[in-house]
C-alpha cells in the first residue's frame, strides 16, 4: 500500500475489520434485526441494541474510503488499477449468475433481460452501488491528488470545508430531506471524503493524534448516533410520524458524526503499531480480498439469499441473534475470501499466460 513494498499492517486491518463491520451492517438492516423505525423500543430491546451494534459499524464504509483517499493522495495513479478493479466486478456480476443458473438455484424463466443488462454493465447500473462510486473516484484521484499539492494549507481547509457543508452540515441540521442528499450512496461522497484523508495525509488533526482522543472520538459520536435515533424514534413512535425520518438519517455515512466516527477510527488504527509476525502477515494476507467479499455477498441474487440460507429470521427479536450474528459474519468473510482467493489465482494465471503469449 502506498508508495512501499509492504503493505502497512495497520491500516490493512482497519480494512479488515471496516469490512467484517459492513456484513454486519447488511445482516442487521437486510436481515430485518435492526427494525425500521419507528418502533417501540421497550417492547422491543433486542431492537434497539441493534440500533447500537450499527451506530458503532456505520463508519465502515467511510473508513474504507479513508484508506483508499489517504494513499492515493500522494502515490502514483494506476491505470491497470482501474482495469483489475473492472474486471474484479465484471467476475461476480457475471458469473454469480451463471454458477446459479448451472446449480439449478434459479432458472432462466427468474432472470429478465433488464437483469443481465445489470450484469453486464454493473456500474452504470449501480448493481454495486459501492463500486459504481469507488471507481469513479480513483479516475478522479489524480487530479484530486494534483490540486491538494498545489493549494495551501489555508485554501485546502476553505475547500474542504464548503464541501462538508455541501455533503454533510446541511443534511445534519435541515428539518428536510434535501433533493441532493443520497445518504453517502454516491461517488459526489466519496470524492468529498478523498479530499477528507488528503488533508489528514498532508496536515493530519493534532488532537486525534493521540490513541485515548481518537477512541474517545469514536465512541462519543457513534453513541451520540444511537441515543439521538432513539429519541428521534421514541417521538416518531408517540404519533409524531417526522421524526422516524430523523431517526434513520442519523444513519447516513455522510451524517456529520458518521464522518467523525470513521475520523476518530481512522486515526485509532493509523497510529496503531503492529509487531512484524504472524499476525502482521496473515493481516496483508486477507485485507486484498476484502472487496472480493463485498461483491459476492452483494451481489443482487445473493445479498438476501444467504441470510435465508443461514436462518437469520430465527432469531428476530431476540438477543441470540448477537452469537448468531458473529458466527454469520465471519462464515460470510470466510466464504468471500475463500472464492476471491481463487479468483485471484484465476486472474494471475490468465495475466502470466497473456504475457507469455505476447513475448
Amino acid at each position: 500500500m502506498g508508495s512501499g513494498s509492504k503493505r502497512q499492517a495497520n491500516f490493512e486491518l482497519l480494512r479488515v475489520v471496516a469490512m467484517l463491520m459492513i456484513i454486519s451492517l447488511h445482516y442487521l438492516v437486510k436481515g430485518g434485526i435492526a427494525v425500521a423505525f419507528p418502533f417501540a423500543a421497550g417492547e422491543n430491546p433486542a431492537g434497539a441494541f441493534a440500533w447500537l451494534i450499527e451506530a458503532f459499524c456505520i463508519v465502515a464504509v467511510n473508513c474504507y474510503v479513508l484508506i483508499s483517499g489517504y494513499f492515493l493522495a500522494e502515490s502514483a495513479w494506476k491505470p491497470g488499477r482501474v482495469i483489475s478493479l473492472l474486471l474484479q466486478v465484471l467476475f461476480y456480476s457475471l458469473l454469480i449468475p451463471v454458477f446459479l443458473l448451472l446449480t439449478g438455484t434459479v432458472s432462466m424463466a427468474d432472470l429478465s433481460v433488464y437483469d443481465w443488462i445489470g450484469f453486464a454493465f454493473p456500474l452504470g447500473t449501480e448493481h454495486y452501488w459501492f463500486a459504481t462510486a469507488y471507481i469513479v473516484m480513483y479516475l478522479f484521484a489524480p487530479f484530486l491528488a494534483a490540486g491538494m499539492e498545489k493549494m495551501s494549507r489555508r485554501e485546502l481547509q476553505i475547500v474542504l470545508a464548503l464541501l462538508l457543508v455541501f455533503f454533510a452540515v446541511e443534511k445534519t441540521i435541515l428539518p428536510v430531506r434535501l433533493a441532493t442528499d443520497r445518504s453517502g450512496y454516491d461517488f459526489g461522497w466519496f470524492l468529498c471524503l478523498s479530499v477528507v484523508a488528503g488533508y489528514l495525509r498532508k496536515y493530519g488533526i493534532k488532537w486525534l493524534e493521540k490513541q485515548s482522543h481518537a477512541l474517545a472520538g469514536y465512541f462519543v459520536s457513534c453513541l451520540w448516533i444511537w441515543l439521538s435515533a432513539l429519541l428521534a424514534n421514541g417521538l416518531a413512535a408517540g404519533g409524531r410520524d417526522t421524526f422516524a425520518y430523523y431517526a434513520d438519517m442519523l444513519y447516513s455515512y455522510n451524517h456529520l458524526l458518521c464522518l467523525a466516527g470513521a475520523v476518530c477510527l481512522f486515526h485509532v488504527f493509523k497510529n496503531l503499531r503492529l509487531k512484524e509476525g504472524r499476525f502482521a502477515v496473515a493481516v496483508r494476507r486477507l485485507a486484498p480480498y476484502t472487496f472480493g467479499i463485498y461483491l459476492l455477498h452483494e451481489h443482487v441474487l445473493v445479498r438476501y439469499e444467504w441470510m435465508k440460507r443461514l436462518g437469520v429470521e430465527q432469531v428476530e427479536g431476540s438477543f441470540l441473534f448477537v452469537p448468531h450474528m458473529i458466527l454469520c459474519v465471519l462464515a460470510v468473510y470466510a466464504a468471500g475470501t475463500a472464492v476471491d482467493f481463487v479468483r485471484a489465482r484465476v486472474f494471475a494465471g490468465v495475466k502470466a499466460a497473456a504475457g507469455r503469449g505476447l513475448r
